[in-house]
This record gives structure tokens, sequence and C-alpha cells, in this order.
């Protein structure tokens, strides 16, 4: 079970990672994060029982091997619509010969800056790759993706997925949800982590029945913007019920 981190900022992690969730999703794609944020909340929450994952805006090379570098040991890559785009993205998380991660370990956080003497051997099997899918492209090709050895998982993005269908606004269509049903079930029967972010509770709870292994329930924005309304709305209230 996670939460979307989405603050952009390492002090509201650490707040996030002192709540218990299993994992927590540093986002680069929609929150305006840039490495060095992204690894200041790296640093936070690896300090925690959470474990981080990192979204980043773009599966491309230069950006995953930098963030790889930085600690993140898990990724979710948004708008995956092909098994060949899955296979070159398996690529990029892994070091030649079987990849083609650029070797500048003795830089990098990952390896403790080489205080790691075999990281370079070992940092492949580590590295947890997630795929996002989020669109009827991605849906049509969801086999060939799970195809793909060294996918670890894929994530169902409901919103750019209701968006594309026709529903912007609003995933709980009902066609929406039975996409998202059906994607879920096919990842679990693949032998793969199927993936989700819904803020519904008994949608979460129909996803983790069909077989999925990473939940997310919230967002940090959305839970803080929520109390500050709802405490801002309550306290102009009582000052306008005693004037």
């Amino acid at each position: 079970m996670g939460c979307w981190v989405g603050m952009a900022d390492p002090y509201a992690a650490q707040m996030s990672a002192s709540a218990g969730f299993d994992w927590l999703l540093i986002d680069g794609e929609h929150a305006p994060n840039d490495l060095r944020s992204i690894l200041a909340q790296l640093q936070v929450i690896d300090a925690s029982s959470s474990h981080p994952v990192v979204r980043l805006p773009i599966g491309e090379d230069w950006m995953i091997k930098q963030v790889l570098d930085a600690g993140a040991q898990t990724l979710l890559i948004p708008m995956v619509e092909s098994g060949e785009q899955a296979a070159d993205l398996v690529r990029a998380v892994r070091y030649p010969p079987f990849g083609k991660r650029g070797v500048g370990s003795a830089l990098a956080r990952a390896s403790q800056f080489a205080a790691i003497p075999d990281y370079l051997q070992t940092a492949d099997e580590q590295i947890c790759l997630l795929l996002q899918v989020e669109n009827r492209a991605g849906l049509a090709a969801l086999d060939d993706i799970l195809a793909i050895d060294g996918v670890d998982g894929v994530f169902i993005g409901p919103s750019d997925l209701a968006a594309d269908m026709g529903h912007i606004g609003n995933p709980a269509a009902p066609d929406v949800m039975a996409a998202v049903e059906d994607a879920i079930k096919r990842i679990a029967a693949s032998g793969k982590a199927p993936g989700i972010l819904t803020l519904n509770m008994d949608f979460a709870k129909t996803c983790l029945d069909l077989g999925a292994t990473f939940v997310a329930t919230g967002i940090d924005v959305t839970l803080f913007n929520t109390a500050m309304r709802a405490l801002a709305k309550q306290s102009k209230n009582m000052r306008d019920a005693v004037s």
C-alpha cells in the first residue's frame, strides 16, 4: 500500500515517510521535481520503513541513468505503448552487456560512492522496473509489454486512460473501470505485479481482490489541500456564527 508524494520537498516527504506506508512514489512527471529534489527525497525516505519509487517524466536513457545513480532502485516510467518500448526501457536500467546503462558508479550514491565493491555486478538484479500503461494504445499492446523479460510490473494510469477513452476527469466511468479491472487481471495472470492509484477505497479493494500488488490510495497534495480547505471553511463558519 502506497501514497503519491508530490510536494517536491524533502521535509514534506519525511512527514509522509513517517506515516508507515509500504512505499511512496516521488513524482517527477507532474510534480515540480528535478534531480536534486528527487535525491533529497530519496535520502529522507531511505531512512524510513517506506520504499521509495521514482516516476520520471519520460523514459529517456539519460534521466534513467541519473536517477539510478542517485540511488533509486524502483522506477515507474509513464506512457508505455509497445513491447519494443518496454524492451528498450529494460536495456536502459541494465549495465552492458545486457543493457546500455552508462558506467559511472564511482561517482554514484547508488554504490555508496564505490563502497559497495561488487555494485556493477549486482545492480541489475536489484532494480525494479515498473511501466505505466495509460491509454488505449498501451492496453492494446499489454500482452506484448508483459512478454518482455525484465519488466517487473505494470501500473495502470486511470486518469489518462479515462481521458483517452473520452471521459476526461472521470476515471470512475464504468467502461474505464472495466478496462482497468481487465488489465489488472491480465497483468496478474502473467506473473508480473499489477499497480494502480485510486482515491476510491472500494475500488482499491476491488483491485486488491483482482491481484493488484502495489496500490496507492492517496496523494499528499490532495490530502493537504482537503484538510486545509475543510479547516478554513470550519473556521470561517465559526467566525460568522459569532458575528
